[in-house]
């Protein structure tokens, strides 16, 4: 089906999208895309069918209109018919099973007709059995029972009998979207606000796709947040709501596509209006998803777990940022860069830290001294000790740390110098036996080491965490019961924890983390 989108505010001519079987509406709060839907459903008139489960399974105003073919002008319609029997059903959820029920009743009094009159025809195949049906298939342990006009539900391994009140609101929001895409008009626009409320994630794909099968001949829009339901849609055309004028009406919107292949780190951030800072890690377990949304509140922080990922993504955006009007940043580990490689990713807007790792930053002096104030410790005695311990462990591992170095810049160098054109097998052998003494990995390795003996001969903290890669820091320099926490995780929790007050601590961590960075609070 063609639909036309709202009216513009450029006053250009409307969208229209040819021949569309899913769309999905994102935006951010605020930018307008419930009336965005709205304007949609006007201008779709009788096709519009509008659904939603976090509507659905609380009561709505006794003075809104119902759309015409909706689950409430259904229930109005057969309340209607039959004033003697009148149902009080107060929430679209209970009217759309009082509809399926009144269905029901209908068509096995036909069935029972037809079979007095001896008409032979097929047992009747309900709306409510495939609600049934489909619901079970979703939630495999749980039982539907038909007990005297009224639907009852079961645990497997349990023996009592209950109603629809003490189901999950997410068994109630299947049964709901289950039953109501069966009752949209032929031909419909199914507009489902907000598909993923109450819906775990692992079953949201699955479910979307057997009512969308459940109904080819429907046009399904969504409304969503949810950016992997988004991007899993594969006829998909999503349109982006980024503002609306309330006086004229209109809307700054942009359609994209699905064949433009845009990474779900773009719709993700569509929506802000921050700028964007992508970062190492995932999203849940990651210390750097911790930290730096707390260091730099004033971006939207996407982690995208490898440090490639993230160097990729900003190159990317930056490419597309006529498209999308935000402005972007990443950051990497220091790991085991040399300085020339650092400071070709700080000019492709990539910040590398002035310490080697993630960890090595609640290493620094500036966070130790501010945490030991917080925990009211002498920072005087706090600090020494723990920059000692650093010291002792770096000068036991020194010659594997600096043969560590050695490794990962000869890898590096081979896979520049290696990438060129040779023009036979000959070539490459001789260059590759050359690489040994351009590359002079011995002659790199007594460098290292003689620079690493400087920072332990001169106490050299901050050199020290700038190069020293060493994932037990933290457990092994006793910062944490110096601090006064019970283990190496109490330590990284108190300084998030600071970190989310305003307290003077809470400025003097975040200061020293952003001069790590080379930026100043």
């Amino acid at each position: 089906m063609d639909i036309t989108l709202p009216k513009r505010i450029d006053g250009k001519q409307p969208e229209v999208l040819l021949e569309s079987k899913q769309i999905t509406i994102i935006g951010t709060n605020g930018a307008g895309k419930s009336r965005f839907c709205s304007a949609l459903v006007d201008e779709l008139g009788g096709k519009a069918y509008r659904i939603s489960a976090l509507k659905a399974l609380f009561p709505s105003p006794a003075n809104t209109k119902p759309l015409p073919g909706s689950i409430e002008e259904l229930f109005n319609r057969m309340n209607a018919a039959n004033p003697q029997v009148k149902n009080l059903a107060e929430t679209e959820f209970d009217k759309l099973f009082y509809v399926m029920l009144s269905d029901e009743f209908r068509d096995l009094m036909n069935f029972k007709a037809h079979q007095l009159m001896g008409d032979k025809i097929e047992f009747p195949k309900t709306r409510l059995d495939v609600t049934v049906k489909k619901w079970q298939e979703v939630f495999p342990k749980n039982k539907v029972l038909r007990e005297n006009g009224k639907l009852m539900f079961s645990s497997e391994g349990h023996d009592d009998k209950y109603t629809s009140l003490r189901l999950s609101d997410g068994e109630k929001a299947v049964l709901y979207y289950i039953g109501a895409v069966q009752y949209a008009m032929p031909d419909a626009v199914i507009l489902v606000d907000d598909p993923e409320t109450f819906i775990h994630s692992s079953i949201m794909r699955t479910l979307w796709n057997v009512l969308e099968q459940m109904r080819p001949d429907c046009t399904f829009i969504y409304n969503t947040h949810d950016v992997d339901f988004a991007s899993s849609r594969i006829d998909n055309q999503c349109v982006w709501v980024k503002e609306f004028d309330p006086e004229a009406e209109a809307w700054d919107y942009e359609v994209m596509s699905s064949s433009r292949n845009l990474d779900n780190a773009l719709l993700d951030l569509l929506g802000s209006r921050k700028p964007v800072l992508f970062i190492e890690g995932d999203d849940k377990h990651s210390i750097d998803s911790r930290l730096y949304p707390l260091i730099f509140p004033e971006y939207t922080v996407k982690p995208l777990g490898s440090c490639n990922k993230v160097i990729e993504t900003v190159r990317s955006f930056g490419d597309l940022q006529s498209f999308h009007q935000l402005d972007s940043r990443g950051i990497v580990d220091r790991d085991r860069r040399s300085e020339e490689e650092v400071e070709y990713l700080r000019k492709k807007n990539i910040l590398v830290p002035n310490v080697a790792e993630i960890e090595n930053i609640f290493m620094l002096e500036g966070v130790i001294r501010a945490v030991a104030r917080h925990k009211r410790r002498n920072p005087d005695i706090v600090f020494p000790k723990v920059k000692k311990r650093i010291i002792d462990m770096f000068t036991r591992e020194l010659k594997q740390q600096a043969l560590m170095h050695v490794r990962h810049r000869v890898k590096h160098d081979v896979e520049l110098r290696i990438d060129m054109k040779f023009t036979s097998i000959n070539a490459l052998e001789n260059h590759m036996v050359e690489l040994v003494s351009e590359i002079n990995p011995r002659g790199l390795y007594d460098q290292l080491c003689r620079e690493f003996h400087t920072y332990e001969d001169n106490g050299d903290y901050a050199s020290i965490l700038r190069v020293y890669n060493q994932k037990l820091m933290i457990g092994e320099s006793n910062v944490a019961t110096l601090c006064g926490f019970k283990s190496k995780d109490d330590y990284i929790r108190g300084v998030l924890n600071i970190l989310k007050g305003g307290s003077e601590q809470a400025t003097a961590i975040r200061t020293a983390i952003k001069q790590c960075f080379g930026l100043e609070e």
